[in-house]
């Protein structure tokens, strides 16, 4: 055995090697000592699914497909949309987090489903905190809650007295929804009689209002948008986001004198996350697509214009703040109004 040369060096070669060898092995085990960069060198190296938790033609799908159309520019790699919707988003949401964590299966879904799993069903098939890794979310825009044109009341204090004489039949476009939230503590503070319909999606709730078989609904303006044109249904109040140019002398919650955090809380949002130990590199590079597909993306900009949003996407710190004022809102009210799924 012979040293290696060098100032102060005289460990025989064999152990040098060995302590290299060690190193390296340590390194390897523990990725976060390496480069944040280095761990996204070779991504992606195969086409990237985003797997959508909405029907086709929802704001969650239509969102889906304009951040594929923006990543496959950039990333010089095919990016599909595949819908996987049902389960309160949890068939998709459990695709990705069975996935590979190398940055080519993300999951698109409203975030509010995520926060209410495990709540809402008593065999959850993931826990949404821990085995996905949010990268970025985008406001639904405006929300809009809407009458039928027949009901006898045209403006959002109207239809609180009519429903404090007598009952209103609430469409809910799915359980556990933020708006059928909105509607349980409305209910609370004003003693309406708000009576929730169940639906499987928002398009078999408009089909009822348009035909007059409930009273009211709510959804996104993208959504609305149809039957507000049309004159079937008309708007009462703007549920969630700023007034809309598109809805002139349409009220807030604020506006109407309702302050209470519960409504601010349970913001809607379009989520992009991919599996738990997405390496670092790939959730920064998405995260920035995502803001540059704002300003540099028509198909992105069109979605948003068709929504109202004006929001700045959320990342990094700004996201996990977010996540930690809403979903324990979404989870107390679920359990206050005593929902549960099988």
């Amino acid at each position: 055995m012979h040293s290696i040369p060098g100032p102060g060096n005289d460990l025989p070669a064999d152990t040098v090697n060995l302590r290299r060898r060690q190193l390296l092995g340590a390194a390897a085990a523990l990725p976060w000592l390496l480069p944040r960069q280095s761990l996204a060198s070779d991504w992606p190296s195969r086409p990237i699914r985003i797997i959508a938790a909405q029907a086709p033609g929802s704001s969650n799908d239509s969102t889906a497909r304009a951040f594929a159309e923006f990543f496959s520019a950039r990333l010089k790699v095919p990016v599909v949309v595949e819908n996987k919707p049902g389960g309160i988003g949890m068939i998709a949401a459990e695709a990705v987090a069975r996935a590979k964590p190398d940055g080519c299966t993300l999951l698109c879904t409203l975030h509010s489903q995520l926060a209410q799993a495990p709540v809402l069903l008593k065999k959850p098939p993931i826990d949404p905190s821990r085995e996905l890794t949010p990268v970025a979310s985008m406001s639904t825009g405006v929300g809009v809650m809407v009458a039928t044109k027949g009901l006898p009341a045209n403006t959002f204090k109207e239809l609180i007295a009519l429903a404090q004489k007598r009952p209103v039949s609430v469409g809910n476009y799915g359980i556990g929804s933020g708006w059928q939230l909105m509607v349980a503590q409305l209910k609370k503070l004003t003693g309406a009689q708000l009576d929730i319909i169940n639906y499987k999606g928002t398009g078999a709730m408009i089909g009822d209002l348009l035909a007059g078989h409930i009273d009211i609904g709510a959804g996104s303006l993208l959504g609305m948008s149809g039957g507000l044109a049309s004159g079937g249904l008309k708007p009462l109040l703007v549920i969630s986001g700023p007034r809309s140019a598109k809805l002139p002398g349409i009220p807030t919650w604020t506006d109407e004198g309702i302050s209470d955090p519960v409504f601010s809380n349970l913001a809607e949002c379009n989520m992009l996350l991919g599996p738990a130990g997405l390496p670092a590199g790939i959730v920064s590079t998405l995260a920035t697509l995502v803001r540059q597909s704002v300003t540099e993306s028509e198909a992105v900009r069109n979605v948003r214009e068709q929504l109202g949003s004006q929001d700045t996407p959320l990342t990094g710190e700004a996201l996990q703040r977010f996540i930690g004022r809403t979903w324990p809102t979404y989870q107390a009210m679920t359990r206050t109004v005593g929902l549960q799924m099988e």
